[in-house]
């Protein structure tokens, strides 16, 4: 069984090459394998390999005072997800092109996945409003579900604005997989404008984790060899084309 991980942490950081050249000669020393991504604004990564591994591996990420918070989701599977182990340096955690759209320079409220259940169980008047991409979307998706048609997450910048005269003084909670998308999406979404815009804590792998399947139809792509994770985080057997 291989522990997968997921996690992201935004906070400034320095000295990127040297951080760079550390942690990748230790995850290749320990044999894991999967994708970091160090930035200016934070950090990036999905890795996989034994439990003790990436314990060792994290305990170094962890020593940064800036990542000393760095928290991730697991989940586990049969086969090696990943081919190789690569530490990349860019210019943010996940490409968007807007500055200020980024919880070090502006705020977005936050809901747990706990209380986006509770407000599905209570027929709150909410959008939910998907960021991901229309073949994840495809895989599964929560129910009742708004999204953009896009194509690329750059998309939703235009899609964004479009949207501002219907939506602006709507409750609104952006979701995508981990959460990191809603990590621009939703502060981009208050430079706009809108009102009252919320991100789902944890992304929908978090649900997952802490709600199973209420409210959700479907499994869950994710960006590796497993292609989807069902309600339970175990690769739900979709292929690849």
């Amino acid at each position: 069984m291989y522990l997968n991980i997921a996690a992201y942490h935004f906070a400034p950081l320095k000295n990127l090459p040297e951080m760079r050249v550390k942690l990748l000669a230790q995850a290749k020393e320990l044999g894991l394998k999967g994708t970091i991504l160090l930035t200016p604004e934070g950090i990036n990564c999905f890795i996989t390999g034994s439990k003790d591994a990436i314990a060792a591996l994290l305990k170094t990420i962890r020593s940064y005072p800036e990542l000393s918070e760095f928290k991730t989701k697991e989940s586990w599977a049969d086969t090696q997800p990943f081919n190789r182990m690569l530490v990349k340096i860019k210019k943010e955690t996940i490409s968007f092109g807007i500055p200020n759209a980024t919880p070090l320079k502006t705020e977005a409220a936050r809901i747990t996945p706990k209380e986006l259940k509770d407000w599905y169980d209570k027929n709150k008047d909410f959008v939910l409003l998907d960021t991901r991409n229309n073949f994840e979307i495809e895989v599964g998706a929560f129910k009742n579900t708004e999204h953009l048609n896009m194509k690329s997450f750059k998309d939703f910048i235009k899609a964004a604005r479009n949207k501002l005269p219907e939506w602006k003084d709507k409750t609104i909670v952006s979701v995508c997989t981990g959460g990191i998308r809603c990590e621009k999406a939703a502060p981009f979404m208050n430079l706009l404008g809108y009102k009252n815009v919320y991100q789902l804590e944890g992304g929908i792998l978090k649900y997952f984790e802490e709600c199973g399947s209420e409210h959700y139809d479907g499994d869950c792509f994710v960006f590796d060899k497993r292609v989807a994770l069902d309600p339970e985080l175990k690769p739900s057997g979709h292929g690849m084309c």
